[in-house]
């Protein structure tokens, strides 16, 4: 059941966005008409605006070429594609075939889309260590969403069901925790109408409805009033578990509908001028705190720190839209500039203050967070992207020495963590425990992400090695005279 409605759901959303092709394409068959990699190509240029190379014939030669060219492009976009060979797809393997589409999907559809979200949503968190960059301008990088990302940043799974749960809020008591049962009362569909175009539906009609009556109702709706491809059907929603990626797929539509409805241009300007007034506020109420901290030990200062971020948080939410709208340069006004530069500047205050309380922790935890910070980063950093393979070896070779040592220290650390004793001599607290117990689950996480991280740098080290070789060998193609002069050459490389 579930993969046929991937396949059903999965072959709608290519079509849709096929049919921006020149010249229009239909697929038919899903695990066929894929087989030939025209389809994945033609895909592929569509979403990326990119020309990507071909064979234009359709022998297996040419059909595995093609193929090859696409996933080519999707690795260098920094997809994992783990298990997906071009075997599989030219046999057309059902499991193989939507797993690829489904990566497609997930990159170029909802991560692009959501991308804005994790920066809205996102909030400056308690998490000392954390870096705080959530400015409406942050360009997240492509190849950053094959990595780990640093911990504040949101994944775009949960960006995208914040984003449901606060249109669905505005009508009571529709609740959205999921993307599986939550939908299957047709309800949350049509609440997401609601809010988007208010007055197409009537949520009190429907809470009387059955569930297939309101799906039906609902995708009706979507296709002629918002111009949302059908890509489900209520047979497929109103079961016992519907399938999660499918009703992702459907409701990221309506993210992308509600990103192209036009906002006039006074409207605009008086929520950027309130978003100026609350964040210069912020500022001074950031600033007023910072003085009558000073002479507070650490741990009043992280509980006066944790009470501003809790009302900074639940302030920001009304201020999200503007904060996160029109975020290329070229489109902001100067007003929309302006609050931008205030944006970033509040953010930057909260950081260095945060970066000032790490500094204050008292001993050992203070080494202990600035170990954590550095094994992070190291984590948190792409491969570098070297042309010479030679200072390629010897950069990941030095990174592989670094990260070592760092992670020798990883169980001493973690049980003088463990072993520390949060009191002082009049048996008051001097950490929170919320940060013990944020530091904990930062050792546990990198556990759990170190194999990974090693991996990652062997491999680069290897295709060092081996880029080397080739380089090498084909120097040596050439003709050199003399077995000897060959040999000597081999010996002295």
């Amino acid at each position: 059941q579930r993969e046929f409605t991937q396949k059903k759901t999965f072959t709608s959303w290519i079509n849709s966005v096929l049919a921006k092709h020149t010249p229009p394409y239909v697929v038919s068959d899903l695990y066929t008409d894929i087989q030939q990699g025209h389809l994945l190509l033609d895909l592929l240029e569509v979403l990326s605006g990119q020309h990507l190379p071909r064979e234009k014939g359709f022998n297996t030669f040419q059909c595995r070429s093609n193929i090859e060219n696409a996933l080519t492009f999707l690795k260098s976009r920094s997809l994992k594609l783990i298990n997906i060979h071009v075997a599989d797809i030219i046999e057309g393997k059902p499991s193989i075939v939507l797993g690829l589409i489904w990566t497609i999907i997930f990159h170029f559809h909802i991560e692009e889309l959501a991308r804005t979200l994790a920066c809205t949503y996102s909030q400056p968190s308690l998490d000392c260590s954390s870096a705080v960059d959530s400015s409406p301008k942050a360009s997240r990088s492509a190849k950053k969403s094959a990595k780990i990302k640093e911990r504040w940043k949101m994944s775009a799974t949960k960006a995208l069901l914040l984003w449901a749960k606060e249109q669905c809020s505005l009508h009571g008591s529709v609740s959205v925790t999921d993307f599986k049962s939550s939908w299957r009362s047709g309800l949350a569909f049509l609440a997401i109408i609601q809010t988007l175009r208010p007055g197409l539906v009537d949520l009190e009609k429907a809470k009387a409805r059955s569930n297939k009556e309101n799906l039906k109702e609902a995708f009706r709706i979507a296709e002629l009033e918002l111009n949302i491809p059908r890509l489900l059907e209520p047979e497929d929603v109103d079961i016992a578990n519907p399938d999660e990626k499918s009703i992702m797929t459907y409701v990221v539509q309506f993210l992308q509908y509600s990103k192209n409805l036009p906002e006039s241009e006074e409207d605009m300007q008086e929520k950027v001028r309130e978003a100026m007034g609350w964040l210069a506020a912020q500022e001074k109420k950031l600033a007023k705190l910072l003085v009558e901290t000073e002479n507070k030990t650490y741990y009043q200062k992280c509980r006066e720190m944790m009470s501003f971020m809790e009302t900074f948080n639940q302030e920001k939410a009304l201020f999200l839209p503007v904060l996160s709208s029109k975020r290329g340069e070229a489109e902001l006004s100067e007003g929309q500039q302006q609050m931008r530069e205030e944006w970033d500047k509040v953010v930057s205050q909260i950081n260095e203050w945060k970066t000032k309380l790490d500094q204050m922790l008292p001993s050992p935890l203070d080494s202990i967070e600035a170990w954590l910070q550095e094994v992070e980063r190291l984590q948190a950093e792409d491969l570098p992207d070297l042309q010479d393979p030679f200072k390629a070896m010897s950069v990941f070779r030095e990174i592989i020495v670094i990260f070592k040592g760092l992670m020798d220290c990883f169980d001493s650390h973690l049980d003088t963590l463990q072993s520390f004793k949060n009191e002082d001599e009049k048996n008051m607290p001097l950490v929170l425990p919320e940060k013990l117990e944020e530091m904990e689950r930062r050792f546990s996480n990198i556990h759990s992400t170190n194999p990974s991280t090693f991996l990652e740098y062997h491999y680069g080290l290897c295709s060092a090695i081996a880029n080397e070789v080739k380089l090498k060998l084909n120097i040596w193609d050439l003709k050199y005279g003399a077995k000897e002069s060959v040999e000597s050459l081999l010996e002295n490389w």
